[in-house]
């Protein structure tokens, strides 16, 4: 998992989706920003879904997506049609991460509407069921607080059936849990702890078996930072590679401030934190690499597995 918003460039994405087919990784994912969230002035970002698009048309095997694309930045319809889109160039291979949205700065910049959390959550919600329903109902109607839509009858459908996979990210909070245990396939929490993540787990096996879900039909997947070298000083190495893209200065502590929520450490430290986290309910884990131009580490992670 990438953060595509700190000045990753066509070639980079070139170069890591190269990577990640060439060494095996399942999948390449990245963030749905248009302004850096790490503070640092005069980084960009191309638009994630166009070039989730254009990767489509030049990968063969991985799998594609947001980590997550915000409620706020799209109008429900454009984005069904946009993953519809990218679904068709990859023969099959995206999956549509979705939030709420929260980057108020960057809302701010570009003229995004950024109203309070309840209304972003409601929205977020609406958007939810809108482009489930676009993507498994022949023709339906829509009547939501946010949202209208009349005679709707989305075409063409998804290549992948029933539909492309749909995440929703969150920490385990109502607002997000009770939306995906209707409309999602998988939950995606984020920088927890594995007693955290087994926590959040609970919380949302409770809310399916409440619903009426088998809690087994939606996957628990973890996003989380990744800093894994061949032995302690290429750690060290990545560790202050990885403060410098944040603005800080001493990769010793930046590592040592995250070392409980992330995977760190040589090959077999980490193998032993995801095994941690395996035993927490985790089925599936996006690690996100900071420093996207190391393709050193893309091989690295491969050979976890």
């Amino acid at each position: 998992m990438i953060e595509g918003q700190e000045d990753v460039s066509w070639d980079d994405w070139l170069a890591l989706a190269g990577a990640c087919e060439e060494h095996g990784l399942e999948g390449l994912f990245r963030s749905d920003h248009y302004l850096t969230v790490m503070g640092q002035a005069g980084r960009g970002s191309l638009d994630a879904w166009a070039m989730t698009t254009a990767l489509a048309a030049v990968t063969k095997r991985i799998r594609l997506g947001t980590m997550v694309s915000p409620a706020t930045f799209r109008h429900p319809s454009e984005l069904a049609r946009v993953v519809t889109t990218a679904d068709h160039v990859s023969g099959g291979r995206v999956e549509l991460g979705l939030g709420a949205g929260w980057h108020e700065r960057e809302h701010r910049a570009y003229g995004f509407e950024f109203p309070a959390q309840r209304v972003r959550m409601e929205r977020f919600a609406e958007q939810l069921e809108i482009v489930h329903r676009q993507w498994t109902e022949d023709e339906f109607d829509f009547e939501g607080a946010h949202y209208r839509l009349e005679g709707c009858r989305a075409l063409p459908r998804p290549l992948q059936t029933p539909h492309p996979p749909i995440i929703v990210g969150g920490r385990a909070l109502p607002g997000t849990v009770g939306p995906a245990v209707r409309f999602a396939d998988e939950y995606n929490t984020v920088y927890t702890t594995p007693a955290e993540a087994a926590e959040r787990r609970g919380w949302i096996e409770a809310a399916c078996r409440a619903a009426g879900r088998d809690p087994a039909s939606l996957v628990y997947s973890l996003m989380t930072g990744v800093i894994v070298g061949a032995d302690r000083a290429e750690v060290l190495r990545r560790a202050a590679a990885a403060a410098r893209i944040h603005g800080e200065s001493d990769g010793e502590q930046f590592l040592a401030e995250r070392v409980d929520r992330w995977v760190t450490g040589t090959p077999d430290e980490a193998r032993a934190r995801i095994a941690e986290f395996e035993a927490a309910g985790i089925e599936r884990l996006f690690l996100q690499l900071h420093d996207h131009r190391d393709l050193a580490a893309v091989e690295l992670l491969a050979s976890l597995g």
